[in-house]
């Protein structure tokens, strides 16, 4: 990667300059050919290995110290580096290119060794180099406090290997403190709202809470959404129609709707529940039913008068960035549910368990599954109601969130919130107030784009900026908003809490195209890390 692919960074320039000009005294390998080739000959000579990894984005004083301190731990130091498609800090990290973090490292005298990791861990590493030592800093060694929680888990990897953790001493730095306040790698606007809000909270603050949520009793209800992306190219428009031309690429088949809710909260509680109604179409159930985790159970009604409602989208794929372009969708939503001797079944089972979970999630896409009287059942029964109800071109007017009369929390956009009070329009505090008193919630938290959010708690109003004006598709964004926002209210959070929390799994969210995976709790909590770290 040149210079040109950082638009804008002259700091960046400068630093490729200087590594273009590093005397290398670490030779950059594979992990197979240290493994195949490197490693048996280390052994033969009776060499001590010791690894350290990590991001390294920007080597500073404490690194070269730790480099230093692990280099006489053995006879030979090996640093591996996580490649950047794979790294956790934010979808805007890391700030440099794995090739210049390799070549920089790589100049370093203390180290023997330098490897690419292309995992979301460090396994594949430890598998290849078999250490001796494991060397991290002083700061791991409470394995409790670890946000990712994958200290002790490598541990157990190294020590299956013959190997032990070591620690070198002396202060901690951050290159990720550093890079947000240094190198402009947050805005000027979110480290202005992240200096105050670490007045209020700490990292301990969202671990206590996290812990909390893993042991919450989950329910989710809501339509059942499969998201079929055709990625196309488009060759221009027809030359007898007003019409695109395009050439097919691929396509791919992703869960939605109450099955993608349901797959982020899967990632926080230990217990959840998937309640819903689908088609009979073959292959469909099994489909869905793959989803299931430990963590997940998934119970579903098949009715052979609906079908699964499926969503297909053809895209153009941005060329130059890692951006999509929607040309189309056709969907098969029905116009009207009639009588449904299944969905009868469906509601008198929702109606027997829904008081049993500790919250419900009712997901509202407004395609005909939730209807007045399951809205009354969850209404009167749920312990705690998290509300989300979604306007679309199929149901746009038709599916406001006043047709509810109850919530505890709920979450909506500035579209869905002007349909319910148009008389507030351009008065969004005001409009917010309005729906709070009508639901007779505790809170709420109005979703607002690239403007970032604003919650509302108590007379309370407390806004949020976006975290990031990355974007690959925004279609999950706003279910891993609702889903993460949610949890932490049913865990005890305050709105402005699980605001940020829900804005971080936004911002991850929208960097995943559909609903391909789901935000995971730790890139959740490493990116919150990320964040506090200014």
């Amino acid at each position: 990667m040149d210079a040109g692919d950082h638009k804008g960074s002259n700091h960046r320039l400068v630093q490729i300059s200087f590594v273009d000009r590093c005397e290398i005294l670490a030779e950059i390998v594979t992990k197979d050919r240290f493994k195949n080739e490197i490693y048996p000959r280390l052994k033969e000579e009776k060499k001590t290995i010791a690894l350290s990894h990590g991001v390294f984005d920007l080597v500073h004083p404490g690194h070269i110290i730790h480099f230093e301190q692990a280099s006489k731990m053995a006879d030979i130091l090996v640093v591996s580096i996580t490649a950047a498609k794979y790294v956790r800090k934010g979808p805007d990290r890391p700030f440099f290119s794995d090739e210049m973090r390799l070549k920089f490292l790589s100049s370093i005298e203390y180290i023997d060794y330098v490897i690419l990791s292309e995992c979301y861990t460090v396994d594949d590493i430890i598998e290849a180099v078999h250490p001796d030592l494991y060397v991290k800093g002083a700061e791991y060694k409470n394995e409790e406090a670890d946000v990712t929680g994958m200290m002790s888990v490598e541990r157990a990897l190294v020590e299956k290997y013959g190997g032990r953790v070591a620690y070198t001493g002396g202060d901690v730095f951050s290159s990720t403190r550093l890079i947000n306040v240094g190198l402009s790698g947050l805005s000027e606007e979110v480290r202005t709202y992240m200096y105050e809000f670490k007045k209020t909270y700490s990292l301990d603050d969202l671990r206590g809470l996290v812990d909390k949520i893993e042991a919450l009793k989950i329910l989710v209800v809501g339509d059942v959404i499969i998201d079929e992306y055709v990625y196309c190219y488009i060759q221009g428009l027809m030359s007898k129609d007003m019409a695109y031309s395009a050439r097919l690429r691929n396509s791919e088949r992703y869960l939605g709707g109450s099955v993608a809710v349901a797959r982020h909260i899967a990632g926080f509680s230990k217990n959840v529940t998937l309640m819903s109604v689908i088609g009979d179409e073959p292959g469909t159930l099994e489909e869905i039913c793959a989803s299931e985790t430990d963590s997940l159970h998934i119970s579903l009604d098949r009715s052979s008068i609906f079908p699964t409602i499926v969503k297909k989208r053809f895209l153009s794929k941005n060329d130059k960035r890692e951006e999509y372009d929607k040309v189309f969708v056709i969907n098969n939503i029905p116009e009207k549910w009639d009588e449904d001797p299944v969905k009868e079944e469906f509601k008198k089972k929702l109606k027997e368990s829904v008081g049993d979970y500790d919250a419900v999630f009712l997901c509202d896409f407004g395609h005909g599954l939730v209807d007045d009287e399951i809205i009354d059942i969850i209404s009167e029964k749920a312990k705690y109601l998290i509300l989300n109800c979604q306007t679309n071109s199929s149901n746009f007017g038709l599916n406001n969130i006043t047709k509810y009369h109850k919530a505890d929390f709920y979450t909506l956009d500035q579209k869905e919130l002007k349909l319910a009070f148009p008389a507030y329009a351009e008065d969004e505090e005001n409009g917010m107030k309005t729906l709070k008193e009508y639901l007779k919630a505790g809170a709420g938290v109005l979703t607002r784009g690239s403007k970032g959010a604003m919650s509302l708690e108590d007379d309370k109003i407390d806004y949020c900026p976006a975290f990031t004006l990355t974007v690959k598709d925004t279609i999950g964004a706003g279910d891993a908003f609702y889903s993460i926002a949610g949890l932490f209210m049913a865990s005890g959070a305050t709105a402005e809490l699980a605001m940020f929390m829900g804005n971080i799994a936004g911002a991850l969210g929208a960097n995943i195209v559909g609903n391909k995976a789901a935000v995971e709790r730790s890139n959740v909590m490493k990116y919150a890390s990320t964040l506090l770290n200014v």
